[in-house]
């Protein structure tokens, strides 16, 4: 206890760290008092209806609760994200874009503009669907054309501001903004989940030890999500000895870590805001929402709903793999430093090594993943309280893991800079060492 406060302690003597995690915070309070601002002209009674159910439900966590409260902020970053997933397949289907992610850094804003644009115009169509599905008429205090039109641009603006505030935490504060953003807003629904989860088991059927179980059981899978993140393969990698007068250089083994999960959350976020579209069709074509299929796949319990969301998990994982890891380029710089993999020859036959590793790795862990991703359903099925059972796996999880990973690995990466201890007894966080930099895109979303 007393090297945690050593280490508070230290956090707050670094200016620069100290500033960044202030600039964070208070970027963070923003996004969230603007999440409890109604839309313009919409009536009192339109919040008290919970309308959040299914996979509006997940996405109303991941706005914060701001979708249920038909806020400024309802449909969160979401629309950013599916600009994001649509310009990575463009990068590998559309040879222009292709070329754009290779010229380096003004390459890297030339897509982010695009982005940009894409945005405003998937929020825009995102929005008229929002409006149809959770306003009534009656619910307006504005003539309905005048409603939609007006709140169509609030919505677009909301989510635009909350892309910028994204932006500026990554830049002025401690950096993956977007899923912060993200993060507080599921953090945010846990206190109301765990109250509903306790009142139902004390009060309803199971009792309290049927609730300590539950609390085990999602320790347990906590614990899981922390070792499929963390998870490496380490490759040794052996440097050529030169000597150059009366020294040596080179000659040490060093270790390439592939990571099991080497896709982090993407693939879910993928997965995710594919199986928004059944509910975004059923808002648009009123006749088709009756349909059995339809209706299956918005049920996020549902058997068809599970298996094409894992499916395309493992799908997901291998594509941004295969667009984040290099193992061509990874070879390549091996070989320019001297550098080999014992008992393969360097080049191609480095590559397709790395690339089978690549490969076996990413199989368990795509199947892995998927089962995290599906938990939340099946605790469902047993009882679990909705909103409760949401924490048990998927995306939320993930993510919350993945980000409180990611951000002390940040915080300890400004510590030891400065010849501080780090967070951790052996001065670093196990598990959290970074791939070496490859060519291809780089991630805009999460």
């Amino acid at each position: 206890m007393k090297k945690f406060f050593t280490t508070i302690s230290n956090i707050w003597k670094i200016e620069d760290l100290r500033v960044r995690i202030i600039n964070t915070l208070l970027f963070l309070l923003i996004y969230r008092v603007g999440s409890f601002i109604r839309l313009p002209g919409v009536s009192d009674a339109v919040a008290s209806k919970g309308k959040a159910e299914g996979l509006v439900g997940l996405l109303n966590m991941f706005a914060g609760g701001s979708f249920s409260r038909v806020s400024i902020f309802a449909l969160g970053v979401m629309p950013y994200i599916s600009a994001s997933i649509v310009m990575q397949l463009l990068g590998i289907a559309v040879p222009y874009f292709a070329k754009m992610q290779k010229e380096g850094e003004s390459g890297r804003n030339k897509i982010n503009q695009w982005t940009r644009y894409l945005t405003i115009l998937i929020t825009a169509l995102q929005a008229a669907a929002y409006l149809r599905s959770q306003v009534t008429p009656d619910e307006m205090l504005i003539a309905n054309p005048l409603f939609v039109v007006m709140n169509t641009f609030v919505l677009t603006a909301g989510t635009l501001f909350v892309m910028w505030l994204g932006e500026k935490i990554t830049d002025k504060g401690i950096g993956n903004g977007i899923s912060l953003i993200i993060m507080v807003g599921i953090i945010a629904q846990l206190p109301g989940a765990f109250v509903a989860e306790f009142q139902n088991r004390t009060t309803g059927s199971g009792g309290l030890i049927t609730f300590i179980v539950e609390l085990v059981a999602l320790l347990g899978v906590v614990m899981f999500t922390i070792l499929i993140v963390q998870g490496t393969r380490k490759i040794a990698v052996q440097y050529a000895k030169r000597i150059v007068g009366n020294k040596q250089y080179g000659g040490v083994r060093q270790y390439i870590p592939l990571k099991v999960n080497a896709a982090g959350v993407m693939p879910i976020i993928f997965a995710q805001a594919l199986m928004f579209i059944p509910a975004t069709l059923a808002s648009f074509f009123p006749t088709a929402a009756s349909n059995s299929v339809l209706i299956l796949l918005q049920d996020y319990t549902s058997w068809l709903h599970n298996l094409i969301f894992a499916i395309l998990i493992i799908v997901f994982t291998y594509f941004y793999t295969a667009i984040t890891v290099n193992a061509k380029q990874m070879a390549e710089d091996m070989k320019k430093n001297n550098g080999f993999i014992p008992g393969i020859k360097p080049g191609d036959a480095t590559n397709n090594y790395i690339d089978d590793v690549i490969s076996k790795i990413t199989l368990p862990g795509s199947i892995f993943l998927a089962i995290i991703a599906i938990i939340p359903a099946l605790a469902n099925l047993v009882g679990v309280n909705t909103l409760f059972a949401r924490f048990f796996g998927g995306t939320s999880l993930i993510i919350l893991v993945g980000v409180v990973l990611d951000t002390l690995q940040q915080i300890e990466s400004h510590l030891l800079m400065r010849h501080y201890d780090g967070l951790m007894k052996t001065g670093r966080l196990t598990g959290r060492t970074s791939i070496p930099a490859v060519t291809g895109t780089t991630p805009t979303a999460i």
